[in-house]
């Protein structure tokens, strides 16, 4: 295991911009931390079947990024992966006049090639709770992920109270590889993924090794890595913040910690009006912040649980513990360990979808009306004999050369110029029954006017084999409202004044789109640079589910030359 470099913190003065935030001031004293990563293959056993895991410093997952809003993170990032390139998304982070550091292959920069190293440098702009994760391939399944924790600066107060704070990290996990997983979706026919083999929270998790494994891997209870672990201790009557992100490749999950009331306080680094659940519903990509009060009985400890919901599992529970202090932090708890809500019960998701509404103030005013609306259908296509997923009928292929070096440079050969469609056929289409046509690979832009607002529809259908699944979508390089969720098929007509939100939308960079239903979000395309909008299913954008939206590359300034060498920027490495 390679030695972790201790992060460098300098101070700094750093602007903050203002793009529509009421956290946000105008000029603040930031501080530059410096991180060193060297990126590694190693044999971990996470859930205590042995395989090769991406790691940072020898860990996965990886070390979270701490800040204050207003600093300037330095991620200098070592790529030993030896036969293998890379690149590390800021999943959260605008990238507010460095959109080169987005972290997209194929979009914002050529790949880390191995042996090489990559300088990413940006500004925390906003408070919250965001992640970081592998955008290379199918990379991010194999653990190359962490989270960013950015405080508020010191003398603003926010609108809860808490006495310490935590985090957690929920994962699905392979025992397949990457390589295995991605040969299979790229085969005629199809081999899917399949159904995850654990469910990780904070990077361990327990397999039942009686069961059968792979030949090339072994399976150990005893292994340091993985089993039950306190995730945290708490003393009786202090509250907690819990920042909860997910980086699941499929599932989309349910966690709970039995006993105890969950309050949403904070989603994706916005303010939300509180609420209360038992079990919060999480997708791949998203973040909440929640409240915990200790005021449960202190004599004993209690299960913190995530449960596969949407799909029907195959896969086990992830499991841990929260302590009470005075106990034994590895104490089990006396009761069987919680299961959960129905993972088909897709109401009560869409329920508390409805229920994130902004914080009474601190609502970020939606504009009255769009200058451009996008309908955008997702539908399951065989392509000349390959399972894609397309939208409005085009599969997303990221080319050789990046959408931002390309558009900035002129390079038109390197992309596709005919523009993709902005709706489908809305009358004619069923989304009820499968795909009725082949649909096209390629890889079109969305030219998008600048500083113009956008409101986006995305519509569910079912696939080919009739299913219905949930579709986690984030866009980079913006926070969007989140206008609505429907039922059935979007009618313009029907549902643009009766059922969206513009009184109070929550503000997200990534939000589900449940089954048989759409979900209407706006942004204001003010942030120049060429932005990825897509399914945070690992397999369903490695197959095609995303679109580039591109706005104001024109004020982009000039590119450094350490995002291009590959595809038609050789010459301007």
């Amino acid at each position: 295991m390679l030695p972790a470099p201790r992060p460098l913190i300098v101070a700094a003065a750093v602007i903050c911009f203002c793009f529509g935030s009421a956290l946000l001031p105008s000029l603040a004293e930031g501080k530059v931390h410096h991180h060193t990563w060297n990126i590694t293959y190693q044999h971990k056993s996470r859930d205590c079947f042995e395989k090769l895991a991406v790691t940072v410093n020898g860990e996965a997952p990886g070390p979270t990024i701490r800040a204050t809003q207003g600093d300037t993170i330095v991620v200098t990032v070592h790529n030993k992966l030896e036969t293998e390139n890379t690149a590390i998304h800021w999943h959260g982070i605008r990238q507010i006049d460095t959109p080169w550091a987005d972290g997209v292959a194929g979009v914002t920069q050529c790949p880390i090639q191995p042996g090489e190293t990559f300088t990413y440098r940006f500004v925390v702009d906003r408070a919250g709770t965001y992640l970081y994760h592998a955008h290379y391939g199918m990379q991010r399944v194999a653990g190359l992920n962490g989270m960013i924790v950015v405080s508020v600066p010191e003398g603003v107060t926010e609108p809860f109270a808490y006495d310490k704070q935590h985090t957690v990290l929920l994962e699905d996990w392979w025992h397949k590889s990457v390589y295995d997983q991605a040969t299979g979706l790229s085969a005629k026919p199809l081999v899917f993924v399949g159904e995850p083999q654990s469910l990780l929270i904070n990077g361990r998790g327990i397999f039942n090794c009686s069961k059968p494994v792979p030949a090339t891997g072994t399976c150990n209870t005893s292994s340091p890595d993985c089993g039950l672990r306190s995730l945290f201790t708490v003393v009786p009557g202090k509250t907690y913040l819990l920042r909860i992100g997910s980086l699941t490749s499929l599932s989309s999950l349910s966690f709970e910690i039995e006993g105890h009331s969950l309050t949403v306080v904070e989603a994706d680094g916005h303010y939300v009006r509180p609420f209360v659940v038992r079990n919060l519903f999480i997708y791949s990509g998203e973040t909440y912040s929640v409240l915990v009060k200790a005021d449960q009985d202190p004599r004993r400890n209690y299960w913190a649980t995530s449960h596969i919901v949407g799909r029907n599992p195959t896969t086990p529970s992830g499991k841990a513990i929260v302590s009470y202090a005075g106990n034994d932090p590895q104490m089990t708890p006396p009761t069987a360990p919680t299961t959960g809500p129905p993972w088909n019960n897709t109401a009560i998701r869409v329920e508390q979808s409805r229920a994130i509404v902004a914080h009474p103030g601190y609502v970020v005013p939606a504009p009255a009306r769009a200058d451009r609306t996008l309908i955008l259908l997702n539908t399951q296509n065989n392509i000349d004999g390959h399972i894609k997923w397309t939208i409005n009928g085009v599969s997303l292929h990221f080319p050789a050369t990046p959408y931002l070096v390309s558009m900035k440079h002129g390079l038109t050969a390197a992309y596709d110029q005919r523009p993709p469609l902005d709706s489908y056929d809305l009358m004619g289409y069923n989304i009820s029954a499968p795909a009725p046509t082949n649909g096209t690979i390629g890889s079109p832009v969305y030219r998008l006017a600048f500083d113009s607002v956008v409101d986006v529809v995305l519509q569910n259908s079912n696939m080919l084999d009739n299913r219905r699944e949930t579709h986690p979508w984030h866009l980079h390089g913006h926070d969007f409202w989140v206008l609505g969720h429907g039922d059935g098929k979007f009618n313009p007509a029907a549902d643009a004044w009766r059922l969206l939100n513009v009184k109070d939308p929550i503000m997200k960079n990534t939000v589900p789109l449940h089954p048989d239903g759409w979900t209407a979000i706006r942004f204001h395309a003010n942030n120049p640079g060429v932005w990825l909008f897509h399914c945070h299913v690992e397999a369903h954008v490695f197959m095609g589910m995303g679109v580039v939206f591109e706005e104001g590359v024109d004020r982009v300034r000039r590119l450094p030359s350490s995002i291009m060498g590959c595809g038609h920027s050789k010459g301007l490495h």
